[in-house]
């Protein structure tokens, strides 16, 4: 089989240097091409010294002889690009937001923006394999979900399915300060950061309006009311999320716990980059790794539901993530390229 031919755009983020990594070590890809705005013509390595292996160069535009395209550009951005890339043929998995929305409404309440290619909306799967596998395998393009997002979409998915948990939600959900970007602000600022933990967005932070619509779509449309509160946490990487909601009546016994267990495990059967635990994971089990960690349990005493989940954010939060639709648009093993273990400690 020939190798897949990748390119990246915006090389020099986070998201986009993790892609460059992953793509890099991948054993059916050549990593072919990068961009990045502000270092057009650097050595990836002089950039990046840690991809100095790639042997890469930062150009201002992808080479035409491309199968797959990352776009890693921020919000607003690869909307102006991608459909240029779709009309040559070109399959693009776009890490931004501008295409997981399917109401184009949404992207002025939450972006700032009217969308310039509602049509593309339709068109789009949102890339969340283990909701969305089957249409991810014949897609041209790819939403990759926020970080965010995925953990908490991932944490509730078995229990909304089911209508097992009340429409009333609570997601609180704690990110290292990679989750901002490698802009420069004052909040990541190591001075600000250090030492402290913030609340942020709490009038409604812009991945609320995709895990309500994915969430939604598993509930056969019943509207859910989802209060989602951030935190920014003095870690580099990872997403650990806390989900609350009360639990059906018929659940309330002794028993709950082990069936909770089998529920999980069962709705995530054939998913390989989820781990459901037997008890509380901490973020160091997914650091640079694609896998989701689950603990679902249940509080008798109040009657409530509680499901932490933790991932790397620029991972299976980002690039990990990218990569896996990348696997299944190929027809690919899903793994390929993404069974690396944690770094411990």
């Amino acid at each position: 089989m020939a190798r897949i031919r990748a390119g990246i755009i915006n090389v020099t983020g986070y998201i986009g240097s993790d892609l460059a990594r992953l793509l890099y070590q991948h054993p059916q890809v050549e990593l072919k091409s990068v961009t990045g705005r502000s270092a057009a013509g650097q050595k990836l390595g002089d950039a990046l010294p840690y991809l100095n292996e790639t042997r890469l160069l930062i150009e201002d535009k992808l080479d035409n002889d491309i199968d797959v395209v990352f776009s890693a550009m921020p919000h607003k951005s690869s909307v102006d690009i991608v459909p240029a890339l779709l009309k040559k043929g070109i399959k693009v998995i776009d890490v931004s937001a501008d295409f997981r929305l399917q109401n184009a409404s949404e992207y002025l309440a939450w972006y700032g923006f009217n969308h310039p290619a509602p049509q593309l909306l339709g068109e789009a799967i949102y890339g969340l394999p283990e909701l969305h596998r089957s249409e991810i395998i014949s897609a041209d393009l790819i939403a990759n979900p926020g970080c965010y997002s995925t953990s908490a979409i991932l944490a509730l998915a078995p229990m909304v399915k089911e209508e097992l948990i009340s429409s009333d939600i609570i997601i609180d959900s704690k990110s290292g300060v990679s989750g901002a970007g490698r802009s420069l602000s004052l909040v990541t600022h190591y001075s600000e950061a250090n030492e402290s933990t913030c609340a942020y967005s709490i009038e409604g932070h812009r991945h609320l309006p995709e895990i309500k619509q994915e969430l939604e779509r598993l509930s056969s449309g019943s509207s859910l009311a989802i209060t989602f509160v951030p935190h920014l946490v003095p870690m580099t990487r990872g997403i650990l999320s806390s989900c609350y909601a009360s639990l059906k009546k018929g659940w309330l016994n002794e028993s709950a716990q082990e069936k909770l267990q089998q529920l999980y495990r069962e709705f995530y059967k054939n998913a390989p980059f989820i781990r459901i635990m037997s008890k509380p994971p901490q973020t160091k089990y997914a650091w640079g790794n694609n896998s989701c960690f689950i603990y679902p349990t249940v509080d008798l005493r109040t009657e409530r539901f509680i499901v932490i989940s933790c991932l790397d954010n620029l991972v299976k939060g980002g690039a990990g993530q990218a990569v896996q639709n990348m696997n299944l648009m190929f027809n690919l093993s899903e793994t390929t390229g993404l069974t690396a273990l944690a770094i411990y400690p």
